[in-house]
């Protein structure tokens, strides 16, 4: 089968959980059909990461948006029923570029990767699929739950559009998919049943156990001008670690991802590391002793969590979280508050065999149940 495969963002590299999603679906899909990825982004990608894609697409085709660009249809957005978010992907000059890409290369179907590019389904085949990955309207309501009072306002006229528009769409496409059984719920359509929900996976090639030495006791890691991973780490770095070192104050604890705002740079101690972006965020795994994971507004499904079950590392993670990736309790820890996470952490910290005997566990949950290929082969059957 020609596939088109339709993105927001060029899925390279891995640094955000949309791109990562997008780049292995590709990935495991090019096996049995033919990709062709037509991809918006704020830059023309360079070399190195375009070549990342190559290998599993008959065709490439990024079509570069400006930020004038993009706010200019935002502005549009305000007065126009689309999300903000819809609104600043959406541009015509790029919907005549993708129907030049569809009568070149003709392809059977559409795979559309996230609400924000559904606008340009009127120019697609019929057959399309959509993939919600998340259900963005629950995150941006959880986001203005948690923000300071001058920005609730714009987020929940966002939030209410994103409900309606994730509901509008629904009847453009045949097929739909979503991340976590939890997302599907958020999506306010009759028929939501029907979407077929497709978790992410992890690439157990490339994340595994490693014997390293452990200079890190606790460790967050993620995109770190993401809102739901800054306000994780605010939480960790001012509610949890307290309790912890009034019980051990030798304790340390790594933020590790790329493009720390201000606010995480200030949460830096001489005992609370902030490293920015690294290459290879399996060292940072396997120097540390546990993961840790108090996400307050996060959608979907996080991958940290994976990747560090995989790695067998120890992970203490919130309940939401957890809801999305459904671990048994003998394999994570669950916290829901400060006290719990403190109590978690010293817990696993002061027992190491227990948390070895956690760890296997998890690492035996994670590959019966997030592998990549098997959960791509669900989409296409």
């Amino acid at each position: 089968m020609k596939l088109l495969f339709l993105t927001s963002r060029f899925p390279y590299p891995l640094e955000k959980g949309d791109k990562l999603r997008a780049y292995y679906f590709i990935k495991h899909l090019s096996q049995k059909h033919d990709i062709y990825l037509f991809a918006v982004n704020d830059k023309v990608p360079d070399s190195m990461d375009m070549n990342q894609l190559f290998p599993f697409c008959k065709a490439i085709h990024v079509e570069e948006i400006s930020t004038f660009q993009s706010v200019k249809q935002m502005l549009n957005g305000v007065i126009g029923h689309l999300p903000f978010q819809v609104a600043y992907f959406t541009n015509n000059s790029v919907k005549k570029k993708l129907v030049e890409f569809v009568n070149t290369h003709q392809p059977d179907k559409v795979f559309c990767h996230l609400i924000r590019m559904a606008e340009y389904a009127d120019v697609l085949p019929a057959n399309g699929i959509l993939d919600y990955m998340d259900a963005f309207s629950k995150g941006i309501e959880r986001l203005a739950d948690h923000s300071v009072w001058w920005k609730r306002l714009p987020l929940k006229l966002e939030e209410q559009r994103l409900r309606k528009y994730e509901a509008l769409v629904f009847d453009r496409f045949a097929q739909h998919l979503i991340i976590s059984t939890q997302d599907r719920e958020f999506i306010n359509h009759p028929k939501r049943e029907s979407i077929n929900v497709i978790p992410n996976g992890v690439e157990f090639d490339y994340y595994f156990p490693q014997t390293a030495e452990k200079k890190y006791h606790l460790l967050f890691v993620g995109h770190m001008a993401y809102p739901p991973n800054i306000e994780a780490a605010i939480y960790a770095a001012k509610r949890i670690m307290p309790i912890v070192h009034q019980q051990n104050s030798a304790i340390t604890f790594l933020i590790a991802g790329a493009r720390p705002t201000k606010q995480v740079k200030r949460l830096e101690t001489n005992k609370i590391i902030v490293s920015g972006w690294v290459d290879d965020i399996r060292n940072v795994f396997a120097a540390s002793q546990i993961m840790i994971a108090p996400m307050l507004i996060s959608i979907g499904l996080q991958n940290k969590i994976l990747q560090a079950m995989a790695m067998k590392i120890p992970c203490v993670i919130s309940k939401l979280a957890n809801n999305a990736i459904g671990a048994p309790f003998d394999c994570v820890c669950v916290a829901e508050h400060p006290d719990q996470y403190a109590e978690h952490i010293l817990f696993l910290i002061n027992n190491p065999a227990q948390a070895s005997q956690m760890a296997d566990k998890a690492y035996d949950f994670v590959k019966q149940n997030f592998e990549w290929q098997s959960n791509v082969e669900k989409i296409l059957v």
